[in-house]
C-alpha cells in the first residue's frame, strides 16, 4: 500500500459524494485544509499518512463502509455499491464517447441506433435501451478513467449530483455530474477541476441520461 493509493481513494470518495477534498474533511468535523495536497507531504517533502482518526470519520460521514474504502485503496474506479445487481449477462451497444457525437449512433429521442456499434457483455440491466460507453479524456478522473466503460440508461431517472451523459443540439457529447437543472438551465459540473463547467440554455441540449454502472 502507497501513500497515493490512500490519498487517490479519499479523492474518489469526495467525489462520490459531489464534494472536493476540502468539502470531505469539513463534512467529516475535520478542519477543510485537511486533505489538501499541502497537508500530503511533509515540511521534509516526505509523504504523510492520513491519521486512521480522520478515515474513520470519514467513512461515517459518508456511509461507506471500510470494505468499500478498501476497494478504492486498491485501485476500483467508484464504489462497489453502484453496480447492479448479479445477474445473467446481457450484451448492449459499445462505442466511445468520442464518437457519440457523429450522426447515426442515436435517434431523436436519444436510444441508440444504427449499425454502427459493437458490443459488451455485462451484468443485467433493466433498460432494454441501455448502453455503453468508453470514457475517453481525462474530465471525470478520479472517478472515471480513460478507457473505464460506463453503462448509460435513458429511462433511469435523473437528480442533482446524478453522473450523466449528455449530447447537446451541436452535437456535442460529454460525460459529467449535473450540478443543477432548471425549468431554463442545465449547469454541468467536470469531476477534475483541471477541466471547466458547463452551463447551457435547457433548449440547447438535446437529451440527458443517466450513468448507471461503471467497470471497476
Amino acid at each position: 500500500m502507497k501513500h497515493e493509493d490512500i490519498w487517490r481513494a479519499l479523492d474518489t470518495l469526495a467525489a462520490e459524494n459531489g464534494l472536493s477534498a476540502s468539502g470531505l474533511a469539513k463534512r467529516a468535523g475535520l478542519d477543510p485544509t485537511t486533505f489538501n495536497p499541502s497537508k500530503r507531504r511533509m515540511p521534509d517533502g516526505r509523504a504523510r499518512w492520513p491519521s486512521t482518526e480522520s478515515i474513520a470519520k470519514v467513512l461515517d460521514a459518508t456511509g461507506a463502509t471500510m470494505e468499500a474504502f478498501t476497494t478504492l485503496v486498491s485501485g476500483a474506479r467508484a464504489l462497489a455499491s453502484t453496480a447492479p445487481p448479479r445477474g445473467a449477462s446481457r450484451r448492449v451497444p459499445l462505442i466511445g464517447l468520442a464518437q457519440a457525437g457523429g450522426d447515426g449512433f442515436f435517434d431523436d429521442g436519444g436510444y441508440p441506433v444504427g449499425g454502427g456499434w459493437d458490443e459488451v457483455s455485462l451484468p443485467e440491466i433493466a433498460d432494454p435501451n441501455a448502453y455503453a460507453l468508453e470514457i475517453s479524456g481525462d474530465s471525470m478522473e478520479p472517478v472515471f478513467r480513460d478507457g473505464d466503460l460506463v453503462i448509460v440508461s435513458p429511462a433511469a431517472p435523473i437528480r442533482r449530483g446524478d453522473r450523466v451523459v449528455v449530447r447537446t443540439a451541436e452535437g456535442e457529447v460529454m460525460a459529467k455530474q449535473l450540478a443543477r437543472r432548471s425549468a431554463r438551465r442545465v449547469e454541468l459540473k467536470s469531476l477534475n477541476p483541471a477541466h471547466p463547467d458547463y452551463s447551457f440554455d435547457l433548449a440547447a441540449v438535446t437529451w440527458i441520461h443517466r450513468i448507471i454502472w461503471a467497470s471497476q
